[in-house]
């Protein structure tokens, strides 16, 4: 074997062997699926997701559904197949850790800071729905109680399962106009509608569950057009109030924003 000849056979070794290693050594990413959705008008592990004193509450139709998605725990061993495996499924997307996990620590510390972010929501969400109700905090007292699901994306649907609880559209329908609604998004104390991440995912967890229309921060419209399941309509908001615009628009068969 000439010189030449074996130098390239020593390169192909070396290539090999690192494609090997590279192939089983552990990497910082996670593999996520569309996770639970949950009907925030309906019950949860026996408990109502949402629950009033102090104000009446109207006896609904059709449903809300808040979604999440489910990743690869902070500890979990994610390889190269995973990854390659992630790129060519639709049901699957390959994230960095960190922005799944964007806090270190054990998985206690990231449990607890996604139920800290939970209740945050819950707060905000109660704030807000309050506000566009024109009720008091002082008076309105508001329970939300959603079991193992943590973060802040479900802030959006509480308050719309809170003002559909009590004022519906205010002239005596439900928001839902009887369908099943799905949808994801932050919600500040004022209203303002927020970015979550994992939209693609959620909006196939929201169809496996029956719904037909998702309500997606404006921000993620394009995200949300990835492998969107067919016949999906997709409503963009911005704010609560522009949210339940929209499905009042929707029930009334008026003109409803898209993405």
């Amino acid at each position: 074997m000439s010189s030449r000849a074996r130098a390239l056979a020593l390169c192909t070794a070396l290539v090999l062997a690192l494609l090997g290693t590279a192939a089983f050594a552990p990497l910082p990413y996670s593999v996520a699926y569309p996770g639970t959705t949950v009907n925030v008008l309906g019950d949860d592990k026996g408990k109502p997701v949402i629950a009033l004193t102090g104000a009446g509450t109207r006896r609904t139709t059709g449903q809300l559904r808040m979604t999440a998605i489910v990743a690869t725990g902070p500890d979990a061993t994610v390889r190269l197949p995973d990854i390659v495996r992630g790129w060519f499924r639709t049901d699957q997307a390959v994230m960095p850790r960190e922005a799944v996990y964007p806090v270190g620590g054990s998985t206690e510390e990231i449990a607890e800071h996604n139920a800290r972010q939970m209740r945050e929501s819950q707060d905000s969400a109660t704030v807000a729905a309050l506000r566009r109700l024109n009720r008091s905090p002082k008076d309105v007292k508001v329970k939300l109680s959603l079991a193992d699901i943590g973060g802040p994306s479900a802030g959006l649907m509480f308050a719309l399962g809170i003002v559909d609880k009590v004022d519906g559209d205010g002239a005596g329908h439900d928001l839902t106009g009887g369908r099943t609604i799905a949808g994801t998004g932050t919600i500040s104390a004022s209203g303002k509608v927020g970015a979550v991440g994992g939209v693609p995912l959620k909006t196939q967890a929201a169809h496996r569950d029956g719904a037909s229309v998702f309500l997606v921060p404006h921000e993620e419209c394009a995200a949300a057009r990835v492998e969107l399941p067919e016949g999906m309509r997709l409503i963009p908001v911005g704010t609560l109030d522009g949210a339940v615009d929209a499905l009042k628009a929707l029930r009334a068969g008026g003109k409803v924003p898209s993405c």
